[in-house]
C-alpha cells in the first residue's frame, strides 16, 4: 500500500507522479449511504496525496457545494467528512493514470463488474457515475445519456453526471452546479 506524501499539501513531484501510474486510492465508502459517487478513475496526482478529485481544477468538490450537497466547499483532504453526510466515494476503474484516455474496454468492463459487486455489497441509495463515456463503456451502455438510468445496478438507483474533471470544457462550472443540484433534489424527495 502507497503511503501518503509526508506533506500532503505540497504539490507532487515529477517523480512522485510517475510513480504513482497504476496505483489504487482506497475508497471512501460505508454501508447504506445515500449517495455513492463513481469517477472514472483515479488521478496520478489524487494516488499521490491519497486524496479523492485532488488535483487542482477537478471541479468535483466545488459541484458539490455550489449543489448544496455540502454547507461550505469541502477539499480533498476533509473527503471523510462525505460520510456523515451519506455520501461516499469510489471509481470504475481501480488504476490511477495520467489521463482516463488510457483505460482500456477490458478494464472498464472488469471495473464495471467489480463496481455492481461493491454496490450490491454496500447497498447505497443512489450511485452518481461521473462520466457518461464510462458509463456506456463499462455497462455496454452506448445510448445512455446524462441523468436518471432506467435501469438500477446492484439495487442502487443510477444518475449519470458529467466528469468533473477540469480537463471536460463540455460542462463549465455553472452547468456542473446545476446537475449536481437536480440530481440531489431527486435524490432528496426520493426518501
Amino acid at each position: 500500500m502507497r503511503r501518503p506524501k509526508s506533506n500532503p499539501r505540497s504539490p507532487p513531484t515529477k517523480e512522485e507522479l510517475l510513480a504513482a501510474v497504476g496505483a489504487k486510492m482506497p475508497d471512501v465508502i460505508a454501508p447504506g449511504l445515500k449517495v455513492l459517487f463513481c469517477g472514472i478513475n483515479p488521478s496520478v496526482y489524487s494516488a499521490v496525496v491519497r486524496h479523492h478529485f485532488a488535483r487542482p481544477g477537478n471541479r468535483f468538490w466545488p459541484a458539490l457545494y455550489a449543489s448544496g450537497f455540502t454547507e461550505r466547499l469541502l477539499t480533498p483532504y476533509e473527503q471523510e467528512e462525505l460520510l456523515a453526510r451519506g455520501c461516499g466515494i469510489t471509481n470504475v476503474v481501480e488504476r490511477a493514470s495520467v489521463s482516463a484516455d488510457t483505460l482500456t474496454a477490458a478494464e472498464y468492463a472488469e471495473g464495471g463488474r467489480q463496481l455492481e459487486a461493491k454496490v450490491r455489497r454496500y447497498q447505497p441509495r443512489y450511485l452518481a457515475v461521473l462520466g457518461i463515456g464510462a458509463w456506456r463503456t463499462a455497462f455496454q451502455k452506448p445510448r445512455a445519456v446524462l441523468g436518471p438510468q432506467p435501469e438500477p445496478l446492484g439495487g442502487a438507483r443510477v444518475w449519470v453526471l458529467p466528469n468533473p474533471s477540469g480537463l471536460n470544457a463540455h460542462y463549465r462550472p455553472e452547468d456542473l452546479a446545476r446537475l449536481f443540484r437536480a440530481f440531489r433534489l431527486a435524490a432528496e424527495s426520493d426518501g
